[in-house]
């Protein structure tokens, strides 16, 4: 694994290692290796995450055909309805739409 470092700036290339090692599953494999692991919890824990992602997958391609929809594209549409309307909310919104300040406790 290499990362290139870029006029100095040692906290941006930290970052993008970080991130890459994350991608790989190193930092998951380090965790598990920690301490020993049973074959029988070992084979538990591989068709657990088998499981996992076959449910990952299948939900992924019933979204692509439409079958459900997708939970991060309504996200985006409620967040650029917010930002539409005057007093959503938004960016700028003005200090009234905090809720009523809370009350001391005694």
């Amino acid at each position: 694994m290499q990362v290139l470092v870029r006029d100095n700036n040692i906290d941006q290339a930290l970052r993008v290692l970080k991130k890459k090692m994350q991608r790989e599953g190193v930092f998951r494999e380090m965790k598990q290796r920690q301490s020993y692991e049973k074959p029988s919890e070992r084979k538990n824990r591989e068709k657990s995450e088998a499981i996992r992602r076959g449910r990952k997958l299948a939900r992924k391609k019933a979204i692509r055909e439409g079958l459900i929809a997708d939970p991060k594209k309504k996200l985006m549409d409620d967040k650029k309805k917010a930002l539409g309307r005057p007093g959503a909310g938004g960016p700028g919104a003005g200090a009234g739409d905090r809720g009523a300040p809370r009350s001391p406790r005694f």
